[in-house]
Formats: structure tokens, sequence, C-alpha cells
């Protein structure tokens, strides 16, 4: 079975290499389902790993429905990935009601080639995984990464095997979310060949003296930004 694994840092991915994956998507801030990783991080990848490199590009966390920047932004960090010789991309755009934006989403897929192109897991917040999937098909995409629309894969392991039947392995259904030692073996029994999971330890808690986490800035479906009204009167007290 081909083996990702979803890899937040330098130190993930070298763990991941010297494991046996096969692969990585590399990305930051697991937290919150992944962003795109930063210039330098991906770099320094680059240059040590000797498997192959997807990377994420997801400009910021909580939905994934983006402003034209945005998308710009998206654009041109697939090149910058394409220049560095990364194996793949991992993406997907959805419109305001979770359906996929197929324009966009087929305008990142052609951008991307010759690189192989990953649709993430927006794709489990679409309202029907089927229609999804065949519009995904249809553009060219390589693979799907997807808990078959449910919080972990082992819940979604009907709507996977759906997937998996109607792909006849053209599209690549690739389970991943909630994948543990302790169910890893279902998915391989079942016919996937592809799995995705982060394998992360969670790390011994001590206390801090003053916390950075921002537990009241995290949000599912919107994001904070900077609101203009504030920052006019924050500015306008000190000059």
């Amino acid at each position: 079975m081909f083996v990702e694994v979803c890899a937040n840092s330098f130190q993930s991915a070298i763990n991941a290499q010297n494991a046996g994956a096969d692969r990585i998507e590399l990305c930051s801030e697991l937290a919150v389902g992944g962003i795109t990783p930063s210039y330098g991080l991906l770099k320094e990848v680059m240059q040590i790993l000797e498997i192959p490199v997807n990377v994420l590009i997801r400009p910021r966390s909580s939905n994934f429905s983006y402003s034209e920047e945005e998308f710009n932004i998206m654009k041109e960090d697939i090149l910058l990935c394409k220049e560095l010789g990364c194996a793949g991309i991992v993406s997907g755009v959805l419109k305001e009601d979770n359906t996929i934006d197929v324009e966009r989403t087929k305008e990142l897929v052609e951008l991307a080639k010759p690189l192989s192109f990953t649709f993430h897991r927006a794709f489990d917040w679409t309202p029907n995984a089927i229609n999804s999937f065949k519009e995904l098909s249809d553009i060219g995409v390589d693979r799907i990464l997807t808990s078959g629309q449910h919080k972990a894969a082992v819940v979604g392991f009907e709507t996977l095997q759906e997937l998996l039947k109607i792909s006849d392995n053209k599209t690549i259904i690739m389970p991943g979310g909630g994948i543990k030692a302790e169910n890893i073996l279902l998915f391989k029994e079942a016919g996937f060949k592809e799995i995705h999971f982060s394998g992360t330890a969670k790390p011994a808690q001590k206390e801090v003296k003053v916390p950075m986490n921002s537990g009241n800035l995290l949000y599912e479906i919107d994001y904070p930004v900077s609101d203009s009204q504030l920052l006019k009167k924050m500015i306008g007290l000190v000059k």
C-alpha cells in the first residue's frame, strides 16, 4: 500500500522518510486542517528529502471559498512548487454553497501540470460525494483525499467504498482522517491503493507563562480579519 504522511514540519518530514513513507504532503498548522508551508520550510525539505513531496496549497484556514487575491496567491505558490521540483499539488476550491468550484479548480489543475493534483478534504464539505467525484474526475484530478464526508474515515467507510467502486482506479481515492494503527489494515483489505495520515504523537504539555494560542480566533466556516473601522480608531488615537 502506498503511504503518504502529512508532515507539518521539517522534523515530521524527516521522520516520515526514515519510517518508510512513500511520499509526504507538506503543510503547516495541522490544528486548523493545514495551510501552505513557508518558502523556507519548503526549500529546506526539497533540498534534504529523497521521497516525493506534495504540497498543500491553502492560503488560510477556515472555508475553501477564496477571494480573487487569495486565488492569485494560490497560483503563485503552485508556480513556486514547480520551480522547486515538487512532485504534486494538494488543493481545491469550493463555491459559497460548498459545491465544487469546477472552473477555478480546473485552472489550478492545468497550472500544476505536469505535477500531480490531489483535491484535498474540502471534498468532505460538498453536498453530494458522487456528483463531486464525477466533476473532479472530468477535469483531470489525479486523486481525492477524503474521509468519506465524515469526521473520520472509519465512520465514512461506506462512502469511501462507494467512491472506490465508481473510480475504477482511474482517479485515486485516498482515505485520510483519523487513520490509526488500530484501523489502517481495514483500508488495505478493502482494496484502497493509497492511504494518508500524520502519525502525530501528542507532546507532553508544559505550563507557559504567557499563552500564545488564541482559541477564540479559530472558526470553522469563516475566518477573522482586521477590522477597518477598529484599525482607524486605534491608529487615530496614537497618531
